[in-house]
């Protein structure tokens, strides 16, 4: 039998790829809530600073390139499935002490999954989540973009909880 097929150690961390596919279910049963309960456009008041607003991401974050001649749909599908493919790459080769860095990565895979799925499908992004503050509006977003947002501050903050080298951190994810 193949090495890679018996050795246990190959790719412990792919057993997080659960929580990207989690993060996939939630995040399009939200968006078809939203899409199917909310009228475009309309802010339901939820709390202060808070509303439900449907709208539709034809760009990136913030609406970036979103009035581009239609090009950047392809793009940021073809885009987002490469970094994918990265991500389980990279998931594949950490190493069983590295679990921070797992759920990182599978929060980030999970909504990049999420927000190609609806590019595809429907050639925008559904948003919904819309905060702002008196006459200040933060972009709406979905569930998706706050766990990438989550898996990407879980890695800048991995960069403060990494040990110097030569230097002997306590880190949580450590075996003891």
């Amino acid at each position: 039998m193949d090495r890679t097929m018996t050795d246990k150690t190959v790719g412990p961390q792919l057993k997080w790829l659960w929580l990207a596919v989690l993060v996939l279910a939630i995040d399009l049963g939200t968006k078809a809530l939203a899409s199917t309960l909310l009228a475009y456009g309309q802010p339901v008041p939820v709390m202060p600073m808070f509303n439900l607003t449907l709208l539709h991401n034809t760009g990136a974050a913030f609406s970036f390139l979103a009035e581009a001649a239609g090009w950047q749909r392809w793009f940021f599908v073809v885009l987002a499935l490469l970094v994918s493919v990265f991500l389980i790459g990279w998931l594949r080769r950490l190493k069983p002490r590295e679990t921070w860095t797992a759920v990182a990565i599978a929060l980030i895979l999970g909504g990049a999954l999420g927000n190609v799925h609806d590019r595809v499908m429907h050639g925008y992004v559904v948003d919904f989540l819309h905060f702002y503050w008196r006459d200040w509006h933060f972009p709406a977003f979905n569930l998706a973009d706050t766990a990438i947002t989550l898996g990407a501050a879980m890695m800048i903050l991995d960069v403060f909880r990494k040990p110097a080298p030569g230097g002997n951190a306590n880190r949580s994810d450590k075996p003891s």
